[in-house]
């Protein structure tokens, strides 16, 4: 599900404004720029990035998929990851979406599509797999030179097959997601679904274990996460066992407490088809909310008391991101949307954006 046609507008003027917890690039009309994957027609890769009233700034042909998206705290640049197995990422400039440099992963190493910038923007971090010893987790750490990347090691994420890593609000502390799936180079095949290991870890940046927790069902990978304002955590699962089986496919981790099931109807459970995409809180109305494409649903939760919000139909929804009023929802078969959260009764808003075609995962700056 992704990129379109490229086509690069002229430079867009960018100034960094703080609004409602998020740190957004805005141009002239004020609006965040949303970044994310595409592809064309003709299943060619694409970076882009679009204004939510649907002006294209820019369309980068890339030689391979990209799956997340992490800006740069100070500098108008972010880093488009390769999704799994994949060995290119690419720095872009934000204003005109030229090619700043593409970024390679080291011998017997390939990216698992997720990344993270230290807040000073001096740091990066990416998940990473050990080839030589399948599916052994491992963090990239990169250096930012001016506006490019040099490689200066890795650290151990203490799992199997992490896919995103994420930052506690303290700005030190890493969360990774380690999916607990072995999988070779060049290969998205499952090695060792009967002995599978997810985990969820806390680290710090110097790779030092915190703390290393599963939930009871071990074939349900841990995938994609988000953090609260509180450091709330909440991390969104894909079930590799039977299909007649009901898995516990979102999970959470508040301060203080132990990672367990968040409470999702089974009815919910077992229309999500053992699937989840992308997940997002928005920290000052205490909501998440979960794309499944595989049921073509999208989902909002009142984050303290478990009470479904939202429960709607979107064709192939992929990313989701919070905004200030709410949350954009990108879909790879429909219109893209935006959910204004402010009431009780939730307003989607169909968005000017092109139909289709975009990846699991979207970047609000």
């Amino acid at each position: 599900m992704l990129r379109r046609q490229a086509l690069a507008l002229g430079s867009v003027l960018l100034s960094a404004v703080t609004l409602g917890g998020w740190t957004l690039f805005r141009g002239k009309d004020s609006s965040p720029l949303l970044l994310s994957a595409r592809d064309d027609s003709d299943g060619q890769h694409y970076a882009v990035g679009y204004r939510l009233d649907g002006t294209q700034v820019f369309a980068t042909r890339v030689g391979q998929r990209c799956h997340d998206i992490i800006n740069h705290p100070e500098q108008p640049i972010a880093l488009f990851v390769a999704r799994r197995p994949g060995t290119e990422s690419y720095l872009i400039d934000l204003r005109d979406g030229r090619l700043l440099q593409t970024v390679a992963s080291q011998p017997n190493r390939h990216f698992y599509g997720h990344a993270v910038i230290h807040k000073h923007g001096q740091w990066l971090y990416a998940t990473e797999n050990d080839t030589t010893e399948p599916g052994r987790g491992v963090l990239g750490v990169y250096r930012f030179e001016g506006e490019r990347l040099s490689y200066s090691g890795e650290i151990s994420t203490h799992g199997i097959g992490p896919h995103q890593v994420s930052w506690l609000p303290d700005g030190e502390t890493l969360v990774v997601a380690n999916g607990g799936i072995r999988t070779e180079a060049e290969s998205r095949v499952e090695m060792n679904l009967d002995a599978m290991q997810p985990s969820l870890v806390l680290m710090r940046r110097d790779g030092t274990l915190l703390s290393k927790e599963t939930l009871k069902q071990q074939m349900n990978s841990v995938r994609h996460l988000a953090v609260a304002n509180d450091g709330t955590v909440v991390a969104g699962q894909q079930f590799m066992g039977d299909a007649h089986e009901t898995a516990e496919l979102l999970a959470i981790k508040r301060p203080g407490e132990a990672f367990q099931p968040f409470p999702v109807a089974d009815q919910q459970l077992q229309a999500m088809n053992h699937y989840t995409a992308s997940v997002a809180i928005h920290s000052e109305l205490r909501l998440v909310a979960l794309t499944a494409p595989r049921a073509n649903r999208f989902f909002i939760w009142d984050l303290d008391t478990a009470s479904v919000r939202l429960d709607a139909p979107l064709p192939d929804c992929a990313g989701v991101g919070a905004v200030k009023d709410g949350f954009v929802v990108t879909s790879g078969q429909g219109r893209c949307r935006f959910y204004d959260c402010r009431q009780k009764a939730l307003l989607a808003k169909p968005l000017e954006l092109p139909a289709g075609l975009w990846d699991n995962h979207l970047h609000l700056v």
